[in-house]
């Protein structure tokens, strides 16, 4: 296929075409001419958007489906649809299906049920046997597989041996190690933020410092042993400070946040709305304004959809016994694109394709053509009407919104929203 887009606005700084809109020819999956008016269209098939701007690929470092195992809540097929049509070229897939992804065999199969996408799946492996924190999997043959990160999704590793071998383990290959910041001994039965509103509402808490301990001892661990931590989804300003502190130490780590925790709080969840109840869960506006901070400062590296289906029973249910978790892909960059300039969002949102893959296509002519288009000005609220996922458990239903996802180019494919 050969494509040309026209009057794209390219977003890169990385490129000499930063904020300059040009003509961008591609062919063989390839950028072959990047001017400001291209002529001769050839055999190309001409692609006119309103607005219409370009990046390179958006990377995003937590998102769950469920095949195998849960197929009611989102196959493999429909999520990668609906990350396409959201503006994702790269899903880094977490390990919470059944059977859990633990060995070289569930490796494979995740990467052969992609085969022929235009959205690049990269297989999380859990970093433990059966994500039950006690024996390390098989990671150097789920490495070899195309594993990119071993991750036992939102289950904190109690043993701090286990960590302490992985991290050891893992520098052999280079492997990336996360651990879910959460401190269950402290946290208990907690199902929301611990503060005003959770006194208030009668709701057990989860304290920040629960997320904090973790964090601090995880540091330690690493500063020992060294290899490369990735602290998944933080939500507290004095995570934010741990971080900080550990980066100018030089120790390798690197942190995302989820796009829900940077806009909204705890007061959500007045109405026992389930929608709000996720984990981490919301926290303060002192909490979201610190974390914005660190988005810009580069203390956090990049900003996931966490995007989690749930079934509509495990969601339609009392709020003490409803699943945590939110579908995102949709929303995130509208959401995103309403608090931080658009350079910004589209840094946080590329940023993953470098510390998971090592690798990122800058839009310059002869490099891979890995393309996000999208437009950054529209505003509009995100219904019902805009879900692509399978579950409908969203919690930016209703919110205002700023800029759309058009599709992506990627892997010679093209997928674009009708």
């Amino acid at each position: 296929m050969e494509l040309l887009l026209r009057a794209a606005t390219i977003i890169d700084p990385s490129s000499k075409h930063h904020a300059k809109k040009r003509d961008v020819r591609i062919k063989n999956g390839a950028i072959t001419e990047i001017k400001a008016s291209i002529k001769d269209v050839g055999n190309a098939k001409e692609i006119k958007l309103p607005d219409l701007h370009i990046s390179k690929g958006w990377f995003d470092s937590s998102v769950s489906f469920g095949e195998p195992g849960y197929e009611e809540r989102e196959t493999i097929a429909n999520g990668l649809e609906t990350a396409a049509l959201s503006g994702f070229s790269h899903v880094a897939l977490n390990a919470n299906v059944l059977p859990v992804t633990d060995s070289k065999s569930h490796v494979k199969f995740l990467r052969s049920q992609a085969e022929n996408h235009a959205v690049s799946l990269h297989p999380m492996g859990a970093l433990t046997v059966k994500s039950e924190g006690t024996d390390l999997a098989e990671l150097y043959d789920m490495y070899s597989h195309g594993a990119v990160s071993f991750y036992d999704y939102k289950k904190p590793i109690s043993d701090a041996n286990v960590l302490k071998l992985a991290l050891l383990y893992s520098q052999k290959f280079n492997g990336i190690v996360q651990s879910f910041p959460l401190e269950r001994s402290v946290s208990r039965n907690g199902i929301m933020n611990e503060g005003i509103v959770s006194t208030m509402l009668g709701l057990k808490g989860i304290p920040s410092f629960s997320e904090e301990l973790q964090i601090a001892r995880d540091l330690y661990i690493l500063e020992y042993t060294g290899g490369h931590l990735h602290i998944p989804t933080i939500s507290t300003k004095e995570s934010v400070k741990l971080i900080k502190e550990a980066k100018k130490k030089g120790l390798k780590v690197s942190c995302s946040v989820a796009v829900e925790n940077l806009l909204l709080t705890d007061d959500m969840l007045e109405e026992f709305d389930t929608r709000y109840k996720l984990l981490p869960p919301l926290r303060t506006e002192g909490d979201v304004k610190a974390l914005r901070k660190a988005v810009k400062d580069g203390t956090i590296d990049m900003i996931t959809s966490d995007h989690n289906p749930i079934d509509i029973e495990l969601k339609k249910t009392e709020f003490d016994h409803a699943a945590y978790g939110s579908i995102g892909l949709e929303s995130c960059f509208g959401a995103l694109n309403t608090i931080f300039d658009l350079e910004t969002t589209v840094k946080m949102l590329t940023n993953g394709s470098d510390v998971f893959l090592q690798q990122s296509d800058s839009v310059e002519e002869g490099n891979t053509a890995t393309l996000s288009l999208f437009t950054p000005k529209e505003a509009w609220t995100f219904t019902k009407d805009d879900i692509i996922s399978t579950s409908q458990n969203a919690s930016f239903l209703h919110q205002k919104m700023k800029g759309r996802a058009y599709g992506i180019y990627s892997n010679k494919k093209l997928k674009l929203n009708n």
